[in-house]
């Protein structure tokens, strides 16, 4: 796979989207079909028990002032099991055992002439008596013997193995109809040059399997009772409360812990959702600059979230004040191990709310020079010349200078070192100086260009010369396009750039004779040459100093390579080009189309190019007409929307 490829990141598809919800109604279908409790609600209140046979829940016996309710509920349930297994075993008993209700001042049930419930004024439903609650109870508990009994006969059990049997092989075939999906989704990826690495869709094949295969072992342990006692201890230890808030006297299990997470995180997808609209669709409206937007955007989900987060903790119950004597006590262990996390939240926040940097400024902290793409919660995205993305924590930026070029105006100077060598003429490099850097585009006109003399250095003349420019992003490029044209226009003007030297003097008077008597031998041994009159009487000629050569023209820039559009088009309606086909939105169909980001990775692959060249591409066939939006609503965008040919349109 190419890099660009591997850096492309791509967008949210509709499939996904798709695959998420069914595993998001999936997991609310099963969590709706485990054993159901008195109350749907978070927490777990010592006032109450649950009398429980064969794992279903009957009701919700309360405490007394001699008797806890989870003693009540104890014995209860002791009695009721004893029982099933003592009548079960009596294959021959031709009678079923059934509860009967003793009335009294507290009214009694008694199971086998043996004591099993008292039903008490804590009981007692609102509106009813404990008469009436107690023969409600017995009704109840008498359905659950004759339901328990019955399936203990031989016949019940040859049923729920043949809907076993039914159960697992619906279960296979299903699995094997989520692999042949996941095989030809491949497929269809490897044929049309894409990347097959979705994880997230992947994780939502995956997560489909395992969920089947879960709601058939729930299907088959509710067909045995001893399967469905052993399932109900199972789910009943996870309903243990694991925190105690004494001052509520409620008690929270790791399932009320997970459906508050759930909650809090499905709270979370839905103020993001909002902010991404008020982001994508709001602001830009009202005129919101880039950076404002993502400062609004964030402060506002931190708000919502915050809010959302204290809503649903009181409906569901829950004592915001009691959590918070808990949450400091926790938090403050947790502050120790996660400060750094902390401190670059914190920093966050400020950065948001001071905005020393926006989204957008090109900015230079530490060794670090980029682009701001996204400040967030811990980090920043910081985007190199390189388009290799850097994540900063955000108390760097905060602990460290920060040079931003884009914070109150975007123009800013440029210096430019330049060394000449000694014996040139200072005027004349002055005069190419300013000459070479002022007709290039990008520098301004006003304020003018500088030539500063810094001084007389070990081997060369110093000077700098100072520009203006407005593209903080583009510095690097104007000072490789200002050097070659100084270059260029000091050989034009034949000033010399020099390079380091050093004179070397030895003093030895040896050392003088000996090269003295050595000249003296090479001007002896010299050949003499004959030279005409004419030309020896002419005086040596002095060294005419030539005018000042032209003024350079301006050195323009290399220009973009030219793309043969016919050959492009070509390209892309060819066999190994777009995938064009019909395609379906909503209601609906738009003919011959093809996908803007699946044309940008495909750019991306076949014309060598960056990401944002690609772009480049595709919005110069939409200025030359040759492809257009299908409903001419968007320009060329990495996203998914549709787009088409207009030599299609004419086909048709």
């Amino acid at each position: 796979m190419p890099i660009s490829e591997m850096l492309y990141r791509r967008p949210f598809r509709p499939v996904q989207g798709f695959l998420i919800l069914l595993f998001s109604l999936t997991f609310v279908l099963t969590g709706f079909s485990l054993p159901s409790r008195a109350e749907i609600t978070i927490g777990r209140s010592f006032d109450t028990a649950p009398i429980v046979l064969d794992g279903k829940v009957l009701f919700q016996v309360s405490k007394l002032r001699e008797f806890s309710a989870k003693d009540r509920a104890k014995q209860a349930n002791d009695s009721l099991a004893q029982a099933i297994r003592d009548f079960a075993a009596a294959q021959d008993s031709p009678s079923v055992p059934t509860v009967k209700v003793t009335p009294g001042a507290l009214p009694t049930l008694r199971l086998a002439d043996r004591h099993l419930l008292t039903v008490t004024d804590r009981d007692v439903k609102l509106g009813q008596d404990a008469m009436e609650q107690a023969v409600e109870w017995q009704r109840t508990i008498n359905w659950a013997i004759t339901t328990g009994l019955k399936e203990r006969t031989p016949s019940y059990r040859r049923q729920a193995i043949f809907k076993s049997g039914l159960g697992v092989l619906l279960a296979i075939l299903l699995h094997c109809g989520i692999q042949w999906i996941r095989l030809r989704w491949r497929r269809q990826q490897l044929r049309t040059m894409q990347d097959t690495k979705r994880p997230l869709a992947l994780l939502g094949l995956t997560s489909l399997q395992l969920l089947v295969w879960v709601g058939v072992g729930y299907y088959i342990c509710e067909l045995f009772p001893q399967f469905r006692t052993l399932l109900y201890l199972v789910l009943r230890s996870f309903d243990e409360p694991i925190l105690i808030l004494k001052e509520q006297e409620q008690g929270y299990g790791i399932v009320d812990l997970l459906i508050v997470v759930g909650l809090i995180l499905g709270l979370w997808v839905i103020v993001r959702g909002l902010t991404l609209l008020l982001k994508s669709r709001i602001l830009p409206l009202l005129g919101v600059n880039r950076g404002l937007q993502d400062a609004i955007a964030i402060l506002t989900q931190y708000v919502l979230t915050g809010l959302g987060v204290v809503v649903i903790l009181q409906v569901l119950g829950v004592d915001i004040g009691a959590l918070l004597i808990v949450g400091s006590a926790l938090g403050l262990g947790i502050g120790f191990g996660l400060q750094n996390i902390v401190s670059n939240f914190i920093s966050g926040i400020i950065l948001l709310l001071d905005r020393p940097i926006e989204a957008g400024d090109f900015i230079k902290v530490g060794e670090l020079v980029g682009s701001v793409e996204k400040i967030g919660t811990r980090s920043t995205e910081l985007r190199t010349h390189d388009e290799v993305t850097i994540i900063v924590p955000n108390s760097h930026f905060l602990e460290k200078e920060v040079v931003n070029w884009s914070h109150s105006s975007p123009v800013s100077r440029l210096h430019l070192p330049v060394d000449v060598a000694y014996g040139c003429d200072v005027d004349r490099v002055q005069t190419a100086l300013i000459e070479s850097v002022s007709h290039h585009p990008e520098v301004l006109a006003h304020p003018q260009p500088q030539v500063q003399f810094l001084g007389f250095g070990e081997s060369a003349l110093n000077f700098e010369v100072l520009v203006w420019f407005r593209e903080p992003r583009q510095q690097y490029r104007l000072k490789s396009d200002l050097y070659f044209r100084i270059e260029a226009m000091f050989r034009q003007y034949q000033i010399e750039i020099p390079f380091p030297q050093r004179d070397l003097h030895v003093r030895s008077p040896h050392l003088d004779q000996l090269i003295d008597l050595l000249v003296q031998q090479r001007t002896e041994n010299a050949p003499h040459l004959y030279y005409p009159d004419s030309v020896r009487s002419q005086p040596p000629s002095q060294p005419i100093l030539a005018s000042p050569p032209p003024s350079p023209q301006p050195i323009s820039r290399p220009s973009a390579p030219q793309i043969n559009l016919p050959e492009l088009v070509a390209q892309m309606k060819g066999e190994q080009g777009l995938d064009i086909q019909d395609r379906r939105h909503r209601l609906n169909i738009y003919p011959q189309c093809f996908v803007g980001s699946e044309a940008v990775i495909w750019l991306m692959r076949t014309q060598r190019a960056t990401r944002k060249e690609a772009l480049r591409i595709g919005r110069l066939l939409m200025r030359k007409r040759i492809i257009h939006h299908v409903l001419d609503e968007h320009p060329f965008d990495d996203a998914y929307l549709f787009y088409r040919f207009y030599a299609d349109e004419q086909q048709e």
